[in-house]
């Protein structure tokens, strides 16, 4: 019988949340996710004073078209808190969505953080969560969650291998016995595709674009691997050209953004590969036969797999439901919590 099969059916405040760099999801115990939003907050200034005008998708649409009276936030950065104050509002206002009242008891939240995270910025998380409302807040590793958000048996003695790829970073590791053995956190994620991306057609086609159509492009035609014809599929885009600094549309294949991308999945797979070199060999042994899971939100890349695969020799598999792998590992850790109380970090 799977180890975590079957949830508890007993309902309560207490909840998990996936704090990441481009998206925010919250778990709540004996729920489920019932929260998935853009890590944005937008602000709005008046006579000095800032208030909060939105969160979340709508403050996303804000991103790059807000006027001098409205500022659009990103508070995490490569996986951790940038913005302090942002980073408590957001989570407060999140908190307040997902119970919906104004009134409640205060929930104990335990959040993921990447394996790389300094301690000042674990105390950063932390802090940002108990003035949000906690009553107690624990972290959990990201590469721990996103193993148990994929159905990885990590309690076994026997390897396990997750690769996340998420917003800010990307969480390489080895686990077994339901805890880390080696792990590395590269700060490449989404985001860092997005960037080269924007600054890919800014060098070779002179046209400079936002973060939004970056990502569109991405989402779109992203590929990992050059196309066999040499140029894919394509998408038309608008942009402002930087030669005359009128607005203009262009079209790109997703050989341009192969090409754009290639350091960036490069980056992914030196990961990789130094984890492969650190791996004892009994667990390297298990991970021959049991292959190296992908999750987050960057799994998603076009031919990122087959890239994997080519530079390992090893099998490759993606996550179901990839992006909420995180999220769901984190509320498994809070539903059994007992069982899982070592991987937890409540330490003030």
């Amino acid at each position: 019988m799977p180890l975590f099969s079957k949830i508890p059916s007993l309902f309560s405040s207490d909840m998990a949340i996936d704090l990441g760099t481009a998206n925010t999801l919250v778990y709540v115990k004996g729920k489920g996710i019932i929260l998935s939003e853009p890590s944005v907050v937008a602000y709005h200034y008046e006579n000095r004073i800032k208030k909060v005008l939105a969160v979340g998708e709508n403050a996303k649409l804000m991103l790059g078209r807000t006027p001098g009276t409205i500022e659009a936030i990103r508070p995490m950065r490569q996986g951790v808190i940038a913005d302090f104050d942002t980073a408590e509002a957001m989570i407060k206002y999140f908190i307040r969505k997902v119970h919906k009242r104004s009134t409640f008891s205060k929930p104990k939240i335990i959040v993921c953080v990447p394996h790389g995270a300094t301690p000042v910025e674990k105390r950063a998380i932390r802090q940002s969560v108990l003035s949000a409302g906690a009553r107690r807040a624990g972290l959990v590793a990201e590469p721990i969650a996103a193993a148990i958000g994929a159905g990885m048996p990590i309690t076994d003695p026997t390897g396990n291998m997750v690769v996340d790829i998420g917003g800010g970073t990307t969480e390489v590791a080895i686990l077994s016995l339901g805890d880390i053995v080696y792990a590395r956190s590269t700060r490449i994620g989404g985001d860092s595709m997005d960037t080269a991306i924007i600054n890919h057609l800014r060098h070779q086609q002179k046209i400079l674009i936002g973060e939004s159509t970056a990502e569109r492009i991405k989402t779109t035609i992203g590929t990992a691997i050059m196309p066999n014809d040499g140029r894919g599929k394509k998408i038309r885009i608008r942009g402002r050209d930087l030669l005359n600094g009128i607005p203009k549309e262009i079209e790109v294949n997703q050989a341009q953004i192969a090409d754009a991308l290639f350091e960036c999945v490069q980056s992914i797979c030196e990961a990789v590969l130094t984890a492969l070199e650190a791996t004892p060999p009994d667990l390297a042994a298990d991970i021959v036969d049991r292959g190296v899971m992908l999750t987050g939100g960057g799994a998603l890349l076009r031919d990122l797999d087959a890239a994997l695969r080519e530079r390992t020799d090893l099998p490759i598999s993606i996550a179901e439901n990839s992006l909420y792998c995180v999220a769901k590992g984190t509320g498994k850790a809070l539903e059994y919590e007992r069982l899982l109380r070592h991987a937890i970090d409540y330490e003030s």
